[in-house]
């Protein structure tokens, strides 16, 4: 059966790679505290980091959810989900990887550093054809 094709991971700016950074360490926070963690040191205004939330959230890259009058923010993707996807995109999506046999190579490099890396490759894709997740 035949799957969806994911969307590309958007491209992002520098704070917005740095605020995404940071809420993959914290787990959550609000405007201010990552604009203590990210703007204060760049010497960037609470507003501009809010925005950039507000962008991360629109891309749908995080998720947030209202505490009185605030939001919390909270990463929706994985840190090496998002940095996986970043690759296939560049290649050109995962059908191109396919066509081209670089899957094939992927499968090789993983071979050439251990036979546990193999197994856990293996385990990772029965995982997702038994329950349609990795």
């Amino acid at each position: 059966m035949p799957r969806t094709a994911r969307r590309a991971i958007p491209p992002l700016g520098e704070l917005e790679q740095a605020v995404l950074e940071y809420l993959w360490r914290a787990g959550h926070a609000d405007v201010a505290e990552a604009h203590a963690a990210v703007g204060a040191r760049r010497r960037i205004t609470l507003n501009t980091v809010g925005s950039a939330l507000e962008r991360l959230h629109r891309k749908g890259l995080i998720a947030r959810w209202k505490v009185s009058h605030a939001y919390q923010y909270r990463p929706a993707i994985a840190r090496d989900t998002f940095h996986a996807r970043r690759v296939i995109d560049a290649a050109g999506g995962l059908r191109r990887l396919a066509s081209r046999g670089l899957l094939a190579a992927f499968v090789d490099l993983v071979g050439e550093t251990s036979d546990e890396a193999l197994d856990e490759l293996e385990a990772l894709i029965a995982r997702r054809r038994k329950d349609g997740k990795p």
